[in-house]
């Protein structure tokens, strides 16, 4: 391991303070992008779990953004030499409801930034720390993992495919489509190209078609509870990334409730039945 990744060291610990207000109208667009029959959203409702990741988004003005249409490095995550940048994995504790209509700040903390050498070359992984709070104090405690690498090489062969963990019980079918990214693109405000613009991705990126995004993955397996469990209150989801989903293929989301009923197994498995995402969600009743 070389050290030319050693200085990002000095964003660990940095911190940052951003409000917002729980409108209803990104919540709406997310009823319909997960094609559900839901009332319209009202000042006083509860916010379904993975709807904050609709708010507090980043609005850097169109001359920072890099090519890849993310912000430029820097800032307040560290300026990670590395080209691709993903969103590998999470932990999310859901401690009271969040309202719509209530104001919420969130606090942010670099964790930790771990510069690792894998198969593929040099891997970044940086940990987030949110803290979550509305009008009646901590209501969501969550990690993020972040993951920067190298570009693959062409005929660099892709990771072995993983089965399903469990037998289904819980199992809809996700057929993807450029409307569906797009749609979550603009909720999430995420400029990244992979998402919406075919010849970027297939010959810069080197992906064979439009990318779904991981952290729509997990809310789609987030809605498989509800779906399934519409009158349990979630209390934990962590959730890790595997393996690319492309909007040219189907996928299927699926889960098994344990024995007593207190908690999940959940996974998306691509077109060819591999294992896309792995995740677990607890429940309070």
């Amino acid at each position: 391991m070389t050290h030319e990744f050693d200085h990002l060291k000095d964003w660990v610990g940095r911190t940052e303070e951003v409000l917002d207000v729980l409108s209803p109208a990104p919540l709406a667009g997310l009823s319909a992008t997960l094609d559900r029959d839901d009332p319209v959203p009202r000042a006083g409702d509860p916010v379904p779990p993975g709807g904050h990741w609709l708010f507090f988004l980043t609005t850097v003005r169109a001359s920072e953004l890099g090519p890849d249409g993310h912000p430029e490095r820097g800032g307040f995550l560290p300026p990670v030499p590395l080209p691709r940048r993903m969103f590998a994995g999470g932990r999310v504790e859901f401690l009271k409801p969040l309202r719509v209509g209530e104001e919420i700040r969130r606090v942010s903390k670099i964790g930790n930034v771990t510069p690792k050498e894998g198969k593929s070359g040099s891997l970044v992984f940086v940990l987030l720390r949110h803290e979550i709070s509305g009008p009646d104090g901590i209501a969501i405690v969550e990690e993020q993992d972040i993951v920067y690498r190298e570009k693959p090489a062409p005929d660099a062969p892709p990771p072995p495919p993983r089965p399903a963990p469990a037998e289904a019980v819980w199992q809809r079918s996700i057929q993807p489509d450029p409307v569906l990214l797009f749609r979550y693109s603009a909720l999430t405000f995420n400029g990244h190209r992979i998402h919406y613009d075919l010849k970027y991705t297939t010959e810069v990126e080197g992906y064979p078609s439009l990318v779904v995004h991981g952290p729509l993955t997990a809310t789609l397996l987030l809605d498989l509870c509800r779906r399934e469990r519409p009158d349990s209150r979630l209390t934990h989801f962590a959730f890790r990334a595997v393996r690319p989903l492309f909007e040219d293929a189907g996928f299927t989301v699926a889960g098994a409730p344990s024995e007593d009923g207190s908690s999940a197994q959940l996974w998306a498995l691509d077109s060819e039945g591999a294992l896309a995402m792995e995740a677990t969600a607890r429940f309070a009743d």
